[in-house]
């Protein structure tokens, strides 16, 4: 039976086949079971418990407990027993924010929410899932779903990649989407190259000599000294990094002061970086520090700086990109949904699979503002359009189809 859910006026799902259709039911189940029971990174024990009843009840073979709480499930073509190996990653993770939805189906849970679509991420692999064991006759190939924890921190595919996940068969390639608010539902967006970047994060301590406001000669202003290096870190993109190269450096934090007449012994603030070209991995750190080395000595400061290499820039292969490009074009009734403009400075741990195999991963447009479902991500009102799921498991499937051809 097709699903009888209501779909945005402007969506066609002509070209998303009968048998997925007939899924958005149970997608929606899932993705809503999950939302109302949501669990920060490394911690998603009910989700993994889930993911793993379901896979057992369908009798698809799966690993559990790997990286704490991530899930490889294996799903072997019977067309051939030496097919390629292609991956799909979807990610489990919630956020600590309050949720602010007035839903059945908000969050169980006070300051932990589904506020960047994992929900809806885990429901497509799971649908995914779902569908090709039910045509596993059909595949030439095999296909590894990776349920991966703690992709908004502190970043779980790196355990998961050292746990062997990509080995015993060894993956070929890798694929995965993000439902993404900032496209409206019926598009995707895929690209070639650099899709997200690089994130880094600092946070720097000044170490000044405190004392009377009306005394300031006595003193070492910390508070003087942190908002010269501010100021001073906004040159390191405007003067230093190439004019066609993107990137960003904010001062996210400053905190320094007790009273309006002491002048502050300390100051701590903390920012991040981000950018998209491999070869600027390292030069933040060493041109932070010697901005703010130079400051700190010029004042008779001193200073403590924790710099940390979060996640490289998400990089797509080319050909693995024009294969979803190609797949995109199939699902997407009209041309145009279909972008390459889609470049976001958001970064994501994907990034570590996309550099051990060649891979892809793409956006699924999810946003409907007639629906007032599009919130952008992270925001405590986020939610999406549920129409999107279906597209997304039709998105994976022919994805796999198209791979093992």
């Amino acid at each position: 039976m097709v699903s009888t859910f209501p779909l945005a006026s402007t969506v066609n799902l002509k070209n998303v086949r009968l048998e997925i259709r007939a899924l958005q039911p149970q997608l929606v189940e899932w993705r809503r079971q999950i939302h109302q029971k949501p669990e920060l990174g490394f911690q998603e024990k009910i989700t993994a418990e889930f993911i793993s009843q379901k896979l057992q009840n369908w009798g698809i073979e799966h690993q559990v407990g790997i990286a704490q709480t991530g899930i490889v499930a294996i799903i072997k073509g019977e067309k051939s027993a030496h097919g390629k190996v292609l991956a799909i990653r979807a990610d489990m993770d919630a956020l600590p924010i309050q949720e602010l939805n007035e839903v059945p189906y908000c969050s169980q849970r006070d300051g932990i929410m589904h506020a960047c679509g994992h929900d809806g991420h885990t429901a497509i692999a799971l649908g995914t899932a779902y569908y090709l064991y039910q045509h596993r006759q059909e595949l030439n190939g095999t296909v590894k779903i990776i349920f991966q924890p703690a992709e908004e921190g502190p970043g779980g595919a790196k355990p998961m990649i050292a746990a062997g996940v990509l080995n015993n068969p060894n993956v070929d390639a890798i694929i995965g989407l993000h439902l993404w608010n900032n496209l409206p539902l019926g598009t995707v967006g895929v690209r070639p190259g650099a899709l997200m970047a690089a994130v880094e994060l600092f946070r720097c301590t000044i170490f000044g000599k405190g004392g009377h406001g009306a005394i300031p000669h006595q003193t070492v202003d910390s508070l003087v000294v942190a908002a010269q290096i501010v100021s001073a870190l906004q040159t390191i993109v405007s003067r230093n990094i190439n004019p066609l190269d993107s990137a960003v450096v904010t001062v996210g934090e400053l905190h320094a002061g007790t009273a309006v007449n002491v002048i502050a012994d300390t100051a701590k603030m903390g920012g991040t970086v981000r950018y998209f070209h491999p070869d600027l991995a390292g030069f933040f750190k060493q041109r932070i520090e010697k901005i703010i080395a130079g400051i700190c000595q010029s004042h008779g400061a001193n200073y403590d700086l924790d710099y940390i290499h979060l996640y490289p820039p998400v990089i797509n292969d080319a050909d693995i990109a024009a294969l979803v490009r190609s797949v995109a074009q199939e699902v997407i009734e009209i041309p145009i949904g279909v972008f390459s403009e889609c470049q976001t400075m958001g970064g994501e741990d994907m990034s570590f699979f996309l550099q051990e195999v060649p891979g892809c991963y793409f956006f699924l447009g999810s946003a409907n503002a007639e629906k007032k479902l599009d919130y952008p991500h992270h925001h405590p009102r986020f939610d999406f359009d549920e129409t999107a799921l279906p597209i997304g498991v039709e998105m994976f499937v022919r994805c796999v189809e198209k791979f093992f051809a």
